[in-house]
């Protein structure tokens, strides 16, 4: 592919001169002494100039330009690609590309670990053992390979049963070469630059090994704990949190989940975290999550703690009065099994912040949670036996977070009212009784900012009861997040009419409209939103103002079992000018989505998902022209179980969706054509550009993908098709979809195909994952 690869390791202490000597001695040039870096660029600018190049710059510290070393541009297809742990790095150096190496998968790990100990390898007895020290690894090819080194040294079963437990225990004990994989992940550390940031990673520590964590409940832990200060309201305490956590990621520090919304850290650099904590008097953790763990630690080892998290084990008591004066964070959640919390309990510890005891199975809370008169953050949500607050719960003068979300408790105390440092309140509205003076206490809380009220689906509340909460809600003036339900639209109108706070840029909400089977936003799922303006409006019929004019603000719409519209375009096209991601689900007379006869230019402009499901009346997506600049944005269109829908890409839809990353097309029965060409007619090659993955699944009539193999499919990386049996054809040539590297198909389908040759098949073959499921 290329005339000459240079490979420059740049490290840390580089320099302009180092890294021209580098390509020098590759490209095997004579430089004469006395020669300065300008006039050995133009040598090395002079020698590449010709060549097709790949110039690898390994890592890459500080941002630098290239061509001041004399890396020219040139019209020969030419790359640079440079590897840093830095993500800011990248966007300095004008990267046109950013590929996230993510840890090795466990085969390929495995892999790497077999060819480095080598013959060892062989005993069949090694290999489970070998698969156990691999997975102590977490996938970080450096750790690999320190490891490999020590354990190709063991040449029986006995060393290497003995060396498993000793890398299980690190890093409590010392072992040949670990130190020096720690030392390096530690200098990411200790460049930070802050104080702040240092101790936000740290507190990573207290969550188990890759666990998944809420970035919103980690950002309240920070605040409470006082890593964030300067700030007294919640939302600019989460935009300082984002800043902290977006440094942290780019120096991969936390990684990113594959869930929306959390983040992890891996096995090392948690082990990392808990030794630094170690080292540090006022700092030290007693992190034992995970282990099953009956019999809470040692009373020293709780004295001696600032933050304990013994969350996710099966522990059913704990000690009677631990001297715990250092603690700030107590994590216990998820002990399913503990029912009680002695008296004496929380004597000794006024100076807690956070304290986590969701989701056990505690029925009460004893009086020396009077004693924690500096905590920031209470979460009791989930414990479904906890049938009371206590009336000592006034005593909690810095309180800012209470979450007591699917609980038994039936009041809410006056008491609560009294917290003037309330900032969030999180709570399920089902279990309190109609007479409760509920909303007298919340509109009581003056400076709450963010407030959650949980409805069931099959709660059911008299009218008078949900307008006068919906009135005391509408009253509090700090609100900058609102999450409700309201059974009725005059519910919702009542709250339009009197706050003046929803149409405000900075607040943000979900509001669920009707009687519904689910609180939750599926779609919410799909996205990196932190918060979002969002609408689920369910079994009701017709068009109401109130709804048209919360879409106006809306940036999340899902439509449940509605009933007498035509189209969303019934709503008011203009009013959807805010919108990035829509759903609609059994909705049995809609017959096109929207009404291209009524939009205005770059209708739908910011839309990036829409799904579609259960629309048993749907004709088409996009009905009549369609101006352009619509649908400019849409990464991602799934339709399922439309019977009726035979065209998908209306005429000049099809050409609007630069973006569209990800279709899929499922159990619609009458489609017979992805692209129709009599729909499309003179179709550019480049049509559909982004478009990464293809599903298609239980359509039987489908006879084509695209017309006569006209598309290069440039980003095609993905192709899903199950329960097509009509389909004998696929719309590839020897040279577009260069990009596709996996077919999901059925194995009895496979040989259906008709091919323009067999180098076609060929080139596809090694690519496909075949099912033994019958078309």
């Amino acid at each position: 592919m290329f005339d000459i690869v240079i490979w420059v390791s740049v490290s840390k202490a580089w320099s302009i001169e180092k890294v021209q000597n580098a390509i020098i001695q590759r490209l095997k040039l004579k430089v004469e002494g006395g020669v300065n870096e300008v006039e050995t660029a133009q040598l090395i600018s002079n020698e590449l100039g010709g060549l097709r190049y790949l110039l690898l710059l390994d890592e890459v510290w500080d941002p630098f330009d290239i061509h001041e070393t004399g890396i020219p541009n040139n019209d020969k297809d030419s790359k640079v690609v440079f590897a840093s742990r830095f993500r800011d790095l990248c966007y300095d150096m004008d990267a046109d590309e950013l590929v996230n190496m993510k840890r090795l998968s466990e085969i390929d790990a495995f892999k790497m670990f077999e060819e480095k100990v080598g013959r060892t390898m062989k005993n069949p007895s090694i290999i489970p053992i070998a698969q156990l020290v691999v997975r102590q690894c977490a996938g970080l090819p450096l750790l690999i390979d320190k490891v490999a080194r020590v354990f190709r040294k063991k040449d029986n079963i006995h060393l290497w049963r003995d060396g498993l437990r000793s890398l299980q225990r690190w890093p409590s004990i010392k072992i040949q070469g670990m130190d020096e994989v720690l030392e390096f992940l530690k200098f990411c550390y200790e460049d930070l630059d802050g104080e702040d940031k240092k101790v936000c990673f740290l507190y990573g520590a207290l969550f188990p090994e890759d666990s998944d964590i809420f970035v919103d409940y980690l950002m309240e832990c920070w605040k409470a704990e006082g890593f964030l200060p300067n700030v007294d309201e919640f939302r600019d305490a989460r935009d300082r949190g984002h800043n902290i956590l977006h440094d942290l990621i780019n120096v991969s520090l936390l990684e990113r989940s594959a869930m929306k919304r959390h983040v992890r850290m891996n096995k090392v650099l948690r082990n990392m975290a808990l030794k630094i904590s170690s080292r540090v008097l006022d700092h030290k953790f007693l992190a034992r999550t995970c282990e099953g763990i009956k019999e809470v630690p040692m009373e020293e080892e709780w004295a001696s703690a600032s933050r304990i998290s013994l969350m996710d084990n099966d522990l059913c008591t704990l000690p009677a009065a631990p001297n715990c004066t250092n603690l700030s964070t107590l994590l216990l959640q998820r002990n399913y099994n503990l029912m009680m919390i002695p008296d004496s309990f929380f004597l000794s510890m006024q100076g807690l912040r956070v304290l986590d005891l969701h989701a056990t199975a505690i029925t009460s809370l004893p009086p020396s949670l009077s004693c924690l008169t500096h905590l920031r953050a209470l979460y009791l949500n989930s414990c479904t036996r906890l049938i009371e607050l206590p009336s000592s719960l006034e005593a909690l003068v810095h309180l800012e977070v209470l979450d007591i979300r699917r609980t038994r408790i039936i009041s809410l105390p006056i008491q609560v009212g009294s917290l003037t440092q309330m900032r969030c309140l999180r709570m399920s509205l089902s279990n309190f009784g109609a007479g409760n003076p509920i909303s007298k206490v919340i509109s009581s809380i003056s400076l709450l900012e963010e407030l959650i009220i949980d409805v069931e689906p099959n709660t059911l509340w008299s009218d008078q009861v949900m307008r006068t909460i919906t009135e005391e809600v509408s009253t509090l003036t700090r609100l900058t997040s609102l999450t409700f339900s309201f059974p009725k639209v005059e519910c919702l109108e009542i709250f339009v009419r009197s706050s003046r706070l929803w149409k405000d840029l900075s607040f943000t909400f979900q509001f669920s409209v009707g009687i519904c089977n689910s609180v939750k936003y599926h779609i919410l799922d799909y996205f990196e939103y932190q918060s979002c303006k969002c609408l689920k409006y369910a079994n009701d019929e017709g068009i109401h103002p109130a709804i048209s004019e919360i879409l106006t603000e809306t940036e999340v719409f899902e439509l449940i079992d509605h009933k007498k519209i035509l189209s969303l375009s019934d709503f008011g096209t203009e009013n959807f000018s805010k919108l990035r991601a829509c759903s609609v689900d059994g909705c049995k007379d809609i017959i096109c989505i929207i009404d291209g006869n009524v939009a205005p230019p770059c209708a739908f402009e910011w839309l990036e998902r829409m799904v579609i499901n259960n629309a048993p009346s749907l004709q088409c997506i996009w009905k009549g022209p369609v101006p352009v600049g619509c649908l400019a944005q849409m990464t991602t269109l799934t339709l399922y179980n439309c019977p009726v829908l035979k065209k998908i890409f209306s005429n000049g839809l099809i050409e609007q969706l630069y973006e569209l990353q990800h279709l899929s097309v499922e159990e619609c029965y009458e489609i017979e054509e992805i692209i129709i060409e009599t729909e499309n007619p003179c179709l550019d090659p480049t049509t559909l550009p982004s478009l990464k993955k293809l599903v298609l699944h239980d359509l039987p009539k489908l006879i084509s993908i695209a017309p006569d193999d006209l598309l290069i499919w440039p980003s095609l990386e993905r192709l899903d098709i199950a329960s097509c049996p009509s389909l004998l054809k696929l719309p590839f040539t020897g040279i577009n979809a260069i990009n596709l590297r996996s077919i999901q198909a059925e194995e009895s389908w496979w040989p259906t195909l008709v091919w323009l040759d067999n180098a076609m098949e060929q080139r596809l073959r090694p690519f496909c994952n075949f099912s033994n499921l019958s078309p």
